[in-house]
């Protein structure tokens, strides 16, 4: 049996935003992602789950500094590539889906420009190579006449067919890391359930290391091989997602997990997180903050 390889290492990042006094939104982040798995970063919001994303992207907003710790990126340091080597990674080794389908595409272009002007630019295909490529793409997203809908506009779609287009782009040039930023917030739960069945096909299908991020304990059960917890802008428990679903170890995660709401439960078993375990990782922060 071949040994698996870690596509991404993220090492003790440190994010802040602040000078001379930094307000800390991560610490000591570490965790990777194996080639063909799909890793789950789980969290309520605020948790830091974006903020980890938006590091390996290089995207972090403005303020906010990388302030210590590695990300490292099929051994490349993340932190030492200047902008341009950046854009050259992105889309062609690393993909991005986002949680907004209808802000992430370009409302003045058809669908055709979107999914063609990445192939064109990180492939180098020429235009007939490219819309030809392109009806292929949306034709293994499941969408209905991929023709047809190469020549629409984004606000011509439904939320679910834009989130295909997205994953159309995303798999486009077969990254070796794609990066889903919470991508079925903004659907219902019919087309959420096929949004992920269609994810963890083609991630099957090209072995292709996957980073899912969300809220959601339950989408985590359904797609996810491993999992990190995070709270404050630290990851509190890791596990493999069987092990941290049925018998989770930190009060914090045992708690995520009783509540989430589940169809098999009556309505009254669900459990709001305790004041206390909030109250003691708020407490272990300001160690935290005040050693750093």
């Amino acid at each position: 049996m071949s040994a698996t390889r870690q596509i991404l290492i993220v090492d003790k990042l440190r994010i802040a935003i602040g000078e001379p006094t930094n307000t800390w939104i991560l610490r000591d982040v570490s965790f990777s992602v194996e080639v063909g798995k799909i890793v789950g970063l789980v969290g309520e919001s605020g948790a830091g789950k974006t903020m980890v994303s938006r590091a390996i992207l290089g995207f972090l907003p403005t303020g906010a500094r990388w302030v210590s710790g590695r990300a490292l990126f099929d051994g490349r340091d993340l932190a030492e590539l200047s902008m341009n080597e950046r854009r050259q990674l992105l889309s062609k080794d690393m993909a991005y889906i986002p949680q907004n389908p209808m802000t992430a595409l370009n409302p003045v272009l058809r669908i055709k420009d979107q999914v063609c002007d990445v192939l064109k630019l990180h492939l180098g295909l020429n235009s007939g190579e490219a819309y030809l490529r392109s009806i292929e793409l949306l034709d293994e997203v499941r969408l209905p006449d991929p023709e047809k809908i190469m020549s629409m506009y984004p606000h011509e779609l439904s939320g679910g067919m834009r989130q295909r287009v997205l994953i159309a782009i995303a798999f486009a040039c077969r990254p070796k890391l794609v990066i889903a930023d919470e991508p079925t917030t903004a659907l219902d739960v019919t087309v959420q359930k096929q949004i992920l069945q269609l994810l963890k096909s083609l991630q099957q299908k090209y072995q292709t290391a996957t980073l899912f991020i969300t809220h959601d304990l339950g989408v985590v059960a359904k797609i996810c091989d491993a999992v990190h917890v995070m709270h404050g802008g630290r990851i509190i428990e890791s596990a493999d997602t069987e092990t941290l679903i049925n018998r989770p170890k930190h009060p914090y995660t045992a708690s995520l997990v009783a509540a989430t709401p589940r169809f098999d439960l009556p309505a009254n078993t669900l459990h709001p997180i305790p004041d206390g375990v909030v109250q003691r990782l708020n407490q272990q922060i300001d160690e935290w903050d005040s050693k750093a």
